[in-house]
């Protein structure tokens, strides 16, 4: 969405503009009166500007000289109108920054069961992102005079500081906050972003950034209620694309739907694996129902790959699988691989 131009600021805009018009056509103005190109673009400045040096070439004609009386009327009044909107703008700004500085300290003092983010980089720009398209209040904190700029721009409330800091944190309102996520790229600060949190809010849900998988045990025994490894996630979801490309596709993996669904299923602790029936295969000419059975519910089939390169989707109970075809199941994420060791005998 556009941002509109303050008052100010467009006066601004249109004096430059007519300052630049006056010089540029009285210096060709005094071109065409036979000046050089120099001599034009000097009486035009220190004309315009009031500097009154004298005739860089005598002034002897008479529509030359309505011409430089018509440059000093009009360069001054431009110079004036220019000095007045730079000063109105400067002026306003500071009023502006001082009273959306205090206006966004009543805000953030009357949020309750707000979340505090705390770093605004890439992983806390994606989460603001969601918590509004989710209704949900928040504040920034970060300590980078930038990012803090960022996130004023995109419309968040923000506070600048360290977000290891007590008194940061309790400005932010910690103490009636439902959740805190500590998404910085240093696990050391986010550790003690926890410690400090939970030290000053037993109740709220603390949810924690890690870099490293042994970080995870620190995070959670300083308080942290989860701990997110999102170097970890994206390579268990690449080794996951590698190991079955064709569950994925089934769900529209390379579209944004697809992308919702997947993460969706991996909410309610569910995951798709693609089970490749080899000729010893113990489900090797089994047909589906035989399958359910066998697997107690442990499972559901999605669908049949075959070896010529059909899809089966939603198999019927009487489908068989045969030698080379793979099985598309969805089952509970903590059982992965556990179908693969069951199914295929290598």
């Amino acid at each position: 969405m556009p941002i509109s131009k303050s008052r100010p600021q467009a006066n601004l805009t249109y004096a430059a503009i007519f300052v630049s018009v006056v010089m540029v056509v009285f210096t060709v103005g005094y071109r065409l009166a036979g000046w050089s190109w120099g001599d034009a673009l000097y009486m035009v400045i220190i004309t315009a500007f009031s500097v009154g040096f004298g005739e860089v070439v005598p002034i002897t004609s008479p529509w030359l000289r309505a011409w430089t009386m018509a440059l000093i009327m009009l360069g001054c009044t431009g110079i004036i109108f220019i000095t007045g909107s730079f000063v109105q703008w400067l002026t306003e700004a500071q009023i502006q920054r001082a009273l959306g500085g205090k206006r966004m300290e009543n805000e953030i003092e009357k949020l309750k069961n707000h979340a505090v983010i705390c770093g605004y980089g890439r992983i806390g720009r994606m989460i603001a992102s969601q918590l509004v398209a989710g209704g949900i209040p928040f504040v920034i904190v970060d300590q980078s005079t930038e990012r803090v700029a960022e996130a004023r721009g995109d419309g968040y409330l923000t506070l600048q500081g360290e977000a290891t800091d007590e008194a940061v944190l309790r400005h932010a309102g910690i103490t009636r906050a439902r959740v805190l996520a500590t998404v910085l790229p240093n696990d050391a600060a986010n550790v003690f972003i926890t410690l400090s949190a939970r030290n000053m809010s037993p109740q709220v849900q603390i949810i924690a950034r890690g870099e490293v998988p042994s970080t995870e045990r620190k995070l959670l025994q300083a308080g942290a209620n989860r701990v997110v490894l999102p170097a970890h996630i994206g390579a268990d979801r690449i080794a996951h694309l590698i190991l079955h490309p064709n569950a994925r596709e089934l769900i529209g993996g390379r579209t944004k739907a697809g992308v919702d669904l997947e993460h969706h299923l991996v909410e309610l602790g569910l995951d798709m694996e693609e089970v490749e029936i080899g000729p010893e295969s113990p489900w090797v000419h089994k047909r589906i129902s035989e399958i359910e059975t066998e697997a107690a519910g442990r499972m559901m089939p999605v669908a049949i790959l075959r070896k010529e390169g059909g899809t089966d989707l939603n198999p019927a109970p009487t489908a068989m699988l045969m030698p080379g075809d793979a099985l598309v199941v969805m089952k509970r994420a903590a059982r992965r691989g556990q179908l693969m060791t069951t199914a295929v005998i290598s």
